[in-house]
């Protein structure tokens, strides 16, 4: 094996087995990863970015999966020829990995110090002194705040960015030559997440080390990575230094993926999805800011659907037996007015105070001060009965489309019930043909009706939650976070379903998000959150051009580019 590579991967493929019938996902792939080097590889959900990279570790699930041919050459070992004996060895140790969700690769019941140690004083020699030293070093390597405090910590008392974080400390604690870091970023806050990438860089050179990074964000992976892997169905289809992935992609799938993210210059009609750039069907046709200019004069001189008036959300704790309750101000005087047709835009940092301020003007939580008027009513002073009433005028998409679809239940059975609650239609066979003529709207056909939510892609079940939530013909749609974990064309068809809909039916948006450009894209106003408060409330061209407050200068600067 050349000196300079680390890893060499030779006409892999990997198939998984059905009912004993194999069917490979993985078709003979090959890639290499040099000394001290960062590779990305982009690509959709169900591409085999993780696939092939579990198999690196060999962790692929014996019993469902095989490698059918291929070589993985680590140190002029092949890999896919070795036992589990040796193979604990070098997993941890000499390849380690960051995976997605650090909240499920983190043990709940274990102290975040405590789980670090224990990789230590598996593969070395350290004393468990010595290896408190270290994990508390690696700790403050990681740029974590008050490493003694997370040390003690359990999981569930740090925040997102933090837990990410400590997967990090425990994936480098052995120094790894190669560090697999699988969608490391994929559920941070924009600043977090360039925060997470510069670490990520800064550790690869302190450490002679090798990463691989998974990602579908290709702006982001064009600020990490020297040499960029593009997949799609199974196989590589380009693979180049990341200035010319960027500059001149020779690929129709890593040309549709750089298109189908919006753009933070120019605002077309709709995004191009992956298949309008693969049939050549990309329509061009951009909003104009006199388009904009005289949508905004039409719907600003109407009365205002939503008022919220000095709103504060306090929540109480009590520290100890005698001491007082302390309050926090989760949302703190915060006023402004949103009319019909409008998307009002919501952006801030985890924990300044957006899905709170949701909660409050859906009335699932009740508010400390404050009014919310709803067509001049105030919506904090209803009956049970009134609340009720009001469910069915403001709905919400949830961001985890999954978790807010009952699995038992078919998709089409999902959609009907809220039509049933609120009394529309006469009967089921009514609502079942409203049921199918949603589903075509959201872009699912007749045949999905008797499925259910585990037979679904992601994108697809959060197009059933959206069919879902306009079923009751809402005036106003609260969307939070609801495109974020959705792959970049599966989130363009989306937001271009969000913006026909919208058209077509006068709704009104509050879009919530940590993806700047999403919300550019989407939103007429913008409204910038910290710590509870506004921070700036204006057009939302106006606000990205020329930013007045530090704090949306430093979110908009954290945006990725690209190249």
């Amino acid at each position: 094996m050349d000196d300079h590579k680390t890893l060499l991967i030779k006409d892999l493929s990997i198939s998984f087995v059905k009912d004993k019938v194999p069917n490979e996902v993985i078709h003979s792939i090959s890639y290499e990863v040099n000394d001290n080097e960062i590779v990305g590889i982009v690509g959709e959900s169900g591409s085999g970015k993780s696939v092939s990279s579990l198999a690196i570790l060999g962790l692929l699930p014996t019993k469902v999966s095989k490698i059918s041919s291929g070589e993985i050459i680590y140190n002029n070992i092949d890999l896919t020829k070795i036992g589990d004996n040796p193979f604990q060895n070098i997993r941890g140790k000499e390849i380690s990995m960051i995976f997605q969700e650090p909240m499920s690769s983190l043990n709940p019941s274990m102290t975040c110090g405590k789980q670090v140690i224990e990789i230590l004083l598996q593969h070395t020699s350290l004393s468990k002194a010595e290896a408190k030293l270290e994990t508390l070093q690696l700790f403050e390597k990681v740029k974590l705040p008050e490493p003694d405090r997370i040390y003690n910590a359990y999981p569930h008392e740090i925040s997102g960015g933090q837990k990410q974080r400590v997967v990090i400390a425990i994936a480098i604690a052995c120094k790894p030559k190669i560090l697999i870091a699988d969608e490391p970023t994929t559920a941070l806050d924009v600043t977090v997440q360039k925060d997470i990438v510069a670490l990520l860089k800064e550790l690869q050179v302190q450490n002679n080390m090798s990463i691989i990074f998974i990602t579908h964000d290709l702006a982001l992976i064009s600020e990490i990575a020297d040499r960029i892997l593009v997949m799609y169905k199974g196989r590589i289809v380009e693979q180049n230094t990341a200035t010319e992935i960027f500059k001149s992609p020779q690929h129709d799938y890593t040309k549709a993926l750089i298109a189908s993210r919006p753009s933070l210059g120019t605002r077309l009609k709709s995004l191009p999805t992956i298949s309008d750039v693969l049939n050549n069907v990309v329509s061009n046709e951009i909003i104009t800011k006199e388009d904009r200019k005289l949508r905004h004069e039409k719907m600003y001189s109407t009365p205002p659907l939503l008022e919220v008036i000095d709103v504060e959300k306090e929540y109480f704790s009590n520290t100890g037996w005698f001491s007082k309750p302390e309050t926090f101000k989760a949302v703190n005087v915060i006023s402004f007015k949103l009319y019909q047709g409008e998307t009002l835009g919501l952006v801030g940092e985890s924990g300044c105070g957006k899905s709170t301020l949701g909660n409050a003007i859906l009335q699932l939580d009740k508010i400390t001060a404050g009014k919310i008027l709803y067509r001049g009513n105030d919506i904090t002073r209803l009956s049970k009965t009134e609340t009720r009433r009001l469910r069915k005028d403001i709905q919400i998409i949830f961001q985890d489309p999954y978790s807010s679809l009952n699995p038992r239940i078919p998709i089409g059975k999902a959609i009907m019930e809220p039509m049933k609650v609120h009394n529309l239609y006469e009967n089921d066979h009514h609502r079942k043909l409203k049921t199918i003529e949603l589903l075509n709207k959201v872009g699912l056909d007749e045949s999905y009706f008797n499925r259910y939510p585990h037979e679904f892609s992601g994108g697809q079940r959060q197009r059933i939650g959206i069919a879902r939530t306009i079923a009751l013909q809402p005036k106003l749609i609260i969307c939070d976070e609801s495109v974020s974990a959705l792959d970049i064309s599966v989130q363009a068809q989306v937001l271009n379903l969000l913006n026909e809909l919208k058209e077509k039916f006068g709704f009104t948006y509050i879009f919530i998000s940590h993806d700047l450009a999403v919300v550019k894209y989407m939103s007429d106003q913008l409204l910038v959150m910290n710590k509870g408060k506004i921070e700036e409330l204006d057009d939302a061209d106006t606000i990205y051009e020329t930013p007045k407050k530090a704090y949306t200068k430093h979110l908009i600067d954290a945006i990725p580019k690209g190249l």
